[in-house]
């Protein structure tokens, strides 16, 4: 793969992330939006930041794929703009969800944002990650996550480094680490025919969500080429442009295998 950002990844932090509140903290930031069904209960306040260590085949948003291409913006300004709209998130269930590009790029600023929409404006907070970088979120950043929203792309590890161009072992690992510590997780699967559907890959990921304990929900998501125009704009090729979306029918069976391993599965 010929882009893979390491010039992007900036060093870990010294200090614990959300350690204290209300810092001054600034970040890259793709966009922001209000968001109702796909990332997290309710309608929520998502916060979609710059930069991503994985370029995998299907990304919907490539445009974020590099920190530089954000826009450099504050916590002050995120969270003033997330306040206009509590009441409206706290009738309907939801909350604050940070995402990306891939949020842990930025750890201090993805934690100041959790700690702040959490403590200042009372909303539940999801984190929706890869988990490739889970060894940056603090102890700190996860006690003011409320949810984590986790995409295991694969279980098969040539099949998760041909969808992303890097190693499974660190989002395994960082499942591993959310299940001790009792945090609730959605995990989020994207069925590719002919790339993530083989019987035992899905298997593979299935048992291994339901041998953690702490999974409430697993998000059978279907592969779509609404991010194709993107790809082409940035002069990029889309390789799966000739892969069909999975039938109604191949939803139904691998929400079925996840079903067997006592999940709930949509």
């Amino acid at each position: 793969m010929a882009v893979l950002l390491g010039s992007d990844i900036p060093p870990l932090p010294a200090t614990p992330a959300a350690a204290v509140t209300h810092r001054t903290a600034e970040g890259s930031v793709h966009s922001w939006d209000l968001s109702t069904g796909v990332d997290g209960p309710g309608t929520r306040f998502v916060t979609f930041l710059s930069g991503c260590p994985l370029i995998c085949l299907y990304c919907h948003n490539p445009d974020t794929w590099r920190m530089r291409n954000g826009k450099r913006t504050s916590a002050d300004a995120v969270v003033a703009e997330a306040s206009k709209y509590t009441r409206f998130i706290a009738a309907s269930g939801g909350g604050a969800t940070v995402s990306g590009g891939e949020p842990l790029l930025q750890p201090v600023f993805t934690g100041e944002l959790l700690h702040r929409m959490k403590h200042e404006l009372g909303l539940h907070t999801a984190l929706d990650t890869s988990g490739f970088l889970g060894a940056r979120a603090t102890d700190a950043l996860l006690r003011d996550t409320d949810l984590v929203l986790l995409d295991i792309k694969s279980w098969d590890p040539d099949t998760y480094k041909k969808v992303t161009g890097r190693p499974l072992g660190p989002t395994l690992d960082f499942a591993r680490r959310l299940a001790d510590l009792g945090q609730e997780v959605h995990v989020r699967f994207v069925l590719v025919p002919g790339l993530t559907d083989d019987a035992a890959n899905i298997e593979g990921v299935a048992a291994f969500a339901g041998g953690l304990g702490n999974v409430s929900r697993v998000d059978i998501l279907p592969f779509h080429k609404l991010g194709e125009a993107k790809w082409r704009a940035l002069a990029k090729p889309f390789t799966l442009h000739h892969t069909p979306s999975p039938t109604p029918d191949q939803i139904a069976s691998a929400r079925e295998v996840f079903r067997g391993h006592g999940l709930y599965a949509v």
